[in-house]
């Protein structure tokens, strides 16, 4: 087996939770490069449904979409259902779906840090213990979280508590699940972004400049300088990595 032999996917079933777009649908199209069935799980089914079929057609994958809302229960049970009635099986997790509300602490209301935790948060959890049952059931697996740098310090001149707080919290869910898991040939591992050029970032050139100048490169990455990390982390070639945190930010949490 060659080293690049031991990134492929094939015939694996990978679910991608907010696959339709950004980070997200990067992963997804590079899950499938490697040979992985992919589902594409999001809100909007119109764009979920234009994503996997584009993805098909792109990389001549099997995919499907499931419209899902990763706060409804049921509906996450549903996606993991749709997965194995049309795959067989759920090899791999990517818990990429979140949400960002930008507003400060005077500001923010009960309700909105409740969404976003729930979003970012306990949706992760929904994903992660529904499609682990069918993990531990099998051959095991990967689940691998989208945290972000902001897990780990304070970004400006953003408002975004409720951010910070859901994104630290998934460093403390890989760690316990990695080790819970680990038993059933689980791995968990987080990917911790720094600034990527998708539709959240949303701010002005002062401040994009702001946050280049604390950045070692000079420029912002896009989704598909992350996919690439997402599948080393599913893969055999990452058999020994589990309960890690990566943090791709460019360099911006050196200093």
């Amino acid at each position: 087996m060659t080293v690049l032999d031991r990134f492929r996917l094939d015939g694996e079933t990978a679910i991608v939770t907010g696959g339709n777009r950004g980070i997200g649908r990067a992963i997804a199209e590079a899950f499938a490069e490697v040979g992985a069935n992919v589902v594409v799980a999001n809100r909007d089914g119109d764009s979920g449904r234009e994503a996997a079929e584009a993805i098909a057609t792109e990389t001549g994958a099997e995919t499907l979409a499931v419209e899902t809302d990763v706060t409804d229960t049921d509906a996450v049970e549903s996606m993991v259902e749709a997965a194995l009635d049309e795959f067989g099986d759920v090899d791999h997790l990517v818990n990429n779906a979140g949400i960002v509300h930008h507003s400060a602490v005077a500001d923010k209301s009960v309700a909105e840090w409740a969404e976003t935790i729930d979003v970012n948060l306990t949706g992760a959890y929904r994903c992660a213990k529904y499609a682990g049952e069918v993990m531990k059931a099998g051959d095991g697996g990967t689940i691998t979280n989208i945290s972000s740098m902001s897990a780990f310090i304070a970004n400006y001149p953003q408002r975004q508590v409720d951010y910070q707080a859901s994104k630290a919290g998934l460093e403390g869910f890989k760690t316990q699940l990695a080790s819970e898991w680990a038993e059933y040939g689980i791995r968990v591992n987080n990917v911790n972004p720094g600034y990527v050029v998708t539709d959240n970032i949303v701010h002005g050139e002062e401040t994009l400049e702001t946050w280049r100048s604390e950045m070692l490169v000079d420029e912002f990455a896009s989704p598909e300088d992350i996919a690439p990390l997402a599948v080393y982390l599913a893969s055999e070639a990452a058999w020994y990595v589990t309960g890690e945190s990566v943090v791709v930010d460019g360099g911006y949490t050196v200093r």
